[in-house]
């Protein structure tokens, strides 16, 4: 599976299967965890067998079940931490599709507390992902159009195949508030409006764009 294939078949799941996660899965999600840690300068890791993160009100009110395994989103916060968050998880996201798994995104809907002690001294949470066999795969959701979230007349085709990935990352609420342009041939990548959780946000539409189309987008 490809990453635009992982991209247009991944949706999220909040309830999964008791499967445990194969010994050679872990093995290659922990390398990429700490390949995303060094080059995104975060602390990402990834709890197995551990149900005590999902185990709150607020996850069963979220709807969440059986949540045993969950990538934790963390790290010395600064300027742009909460987008290298989303850059870099949601890179861990799609290769867990890859790799047969299914996901979800999760900022509130969690054991906050229980997370956060296991984080190091003098690091910051941004968010923790859902991971494991899912009950379902999940539903598409409907969302925006090219021409909503663009602004680009004749744009190539490149600039095209990466906003419409764009449209298929997720995003808070499903809101979906960003926006792109093209100065000459160089991708802008910008918030627009108001909402929750925006950088992150963004940093997962700006991967997605970046893996399909094969150019940055600027923020």
């Amino acid at each position: 599976m490809t990453t635009q294939e992982a991209i247009q078949a991944r949706h999220s799941v909040r309830a999964y299967l008791e499967t445990p996660i194969p010994p050679e899965i872990r093995s290659e999600l922990d390398a990429a965890a700490a390949a995303c840690s060094r080059e995104g300068r975060l602390s990402i890791s990834i709890r197995y067998d551990d149900p005590d993160g999902f185990d709150s009100r607020l996850a069963h009110y979220g709807s969440f079940r059986n949540v045993r395994n969950y990538i934790i989103l963390a790290g010395s916060k600064d300027a742009d931490f909460d987008l290298r968050c989303g850059y870099y998880g949601e890179k861990l996201v799609l290769l867990a599709q890859q790799l047969g798994l299914n996901t979800c995104w999760a900022a509130l809907t969690f054991n906050k507390k229980k997370v956060k002690e296991l984080l190091k001294p003098g690091e910051s949470l941004c968010m923790v992902i859902a991971l494991g066999y899912g009950e379902t795969s999940g539903r598409p959701h409907r969302g925006k159009r090219f021409e909503d979230v663009a602004k680009a007349d004749n744009a190539p085709d490149w600039f095209r195949a990466g906003v419409e990935a764009a449209l298929l990352a997720p995003t808070a609420v499903n809101q979906q508030k960003f926006q792109f342009s093209l100065d000459g041939e160089r991708a802008l990548l910008r918030v627009k409006g108001l909402g929750t959780c925006l950088q992150t946000d963004l940093g997962i539409v700006k991967y997605h764009f970046e893996a399909v189309s094969g150019h940055e987008a600027s923020v």
